[in-house]
């Protein structure tokens, strides 16, 4: 852990090493680190009010990130007891479960978009299984023996009791602070009720898994999914076009010059993804699992084979939603075949 240093920025390599930067005048990035997971570590933003901390995510409730957090706010002249209100952009453990054992630690306050309250609320019951929907969706689209490797691999350790309900649940609009004023804007994609925070006037977007510098984030991966979650999130992309570009402050990867420019690398990639899912699915009436196995996968073209279970069953989900959003445009019909098991075929088949 380092001093806080406004004018070095991290690099590709180096967002997650654990140092505290000052991304503007009272805005500090902390990476948390996450266990076991390929995504290194979870940026949490330390906003200095008048009256505290306002964080911007909460990081997933393991000691390691309480440790890495407590030393980032003596870094910075504070302490845990200061954070006063914890602003969450979406329910997915490395976001919100540290929140929630913050609340019971130092007493913060708990901010979460409305439109997670379903998922939540499965969440919070203990008997969720959190293979249920992941495997349901892999048996109908074509992945039956995936799908029985998946429900065969135990879950990992789950506390329901950290996805308590916040204090406060955000509806789209301006939330002021003392030194700043921030716009919820929701963005529904990688989960319903996903939102960011854009402080306009300072230029700042905090952005959360809606939009990364590094990956494009998963689309739909929550207990209770959205119909067409793939076009929910492209619409969502399209959105942030609507307001003033601003630097992005994501919640994996480091701080990058301008919003919209990812946003632009975003949707390339999207429109690029959909016409290769369109020419995998070729002349014959495919199954998710059978495009999906057609598609290279990764900025290294993995075969899909060469991907882990966890993964394949990730690649399903997105071809599946990438054919969906075709289906919604009329370029690809789909339709359900025998033993409930959904079907693509190309509009202008024969």
């Amino acid at each position: 852990m380092t001093e806080p240093d406004a004018t070095a920025p991290l690099d590709r390599g180096r967002w997650a090493d654990g140092r505290v930067e000052t991304v503007a005048p009272g805005v500090h990035r902390v990476a948390l680190p996450l266990p076991n997971d390929g995504l290194r570590a979870v940026n949490v933003y330390l906003l200095e009010e008048d009256d505290g901390i306002v964080m911007i995510d909460g990081g997933w409730a393991i000691p390691e990130s309480r440790k890495s957090l407590e030393a980032a706010m003596a870094a910075i002249g504070h302490d845990l007891g200061e954070i006063t209100d914890i602003l969450v952009t979406h329910i997915h453990r490395d976001h919100y479960t540290q929140a929630v054992d913050l609340r019971r630690l130092v007493g913060a306050r708990v901010h979460l978009g409305a439109d997670e309250r379903p998922s939540l609320e499965a969440l919070a019951d203990a008997r969720h299984q959190q293979h249920t929907d992941t495997v349901r969706s892999l048996r109908g689209n074509g992945a039956p023996e995936l799908a029985d490797r998946i429900e065969r691999t135990p879950p990992p350790d789950f506390d329901a009791g950290l996805w308590e309900a916040p204090d406060r649940w955000l509806a789209a609009g301006s939330l002021p602070l003392s030194r700043r004023t921030l716009r919820v804007v929701p963005t529904p994609g990688h989960t319903r009720g996903h939102v960011v925070y854009l402080d306009e006037a300072g230029g700042l977007l905090f952005s959360g898994d809606h939009v990364l510098p590094h990956i494009t984030p998963s689309i739909g991966l929550e207990p209770r999914t959205a119909e067409l979650p793939l076009c929910d999130y492209l619409d969502s992309l399209q959105r942030m076009t609507a307001f003033a570009d601003a630097r992005l402050l994501p919640a994996h990867g480091p701080v990058a010059p301008s919003a919209h420019a990812r946003v632009a690398e975003l949707q390339a990639h999207h429109h690029m993804r959909l016409e290769q899912a369109l020419t995998a699915l070729g002349d014959a009436s495919r199954h998710a699992f059978a495009v999906a196995e057609r598609l290279r996968w990764t900025r290294r073209e993995v075969p899909f084979g060469n991907l882990d279970d966890f993964n394949q069953a990730l690649a399903v989900r997105e071809t599946a939603a990438h054919l969906d959003v075709l289906a919604a445009r009329g370029r690809v019909v789909r339709f359900q075949a025998e033993g409930g098991i959904v079907l693509y075929s190309s509009a202008d088949r024969p």
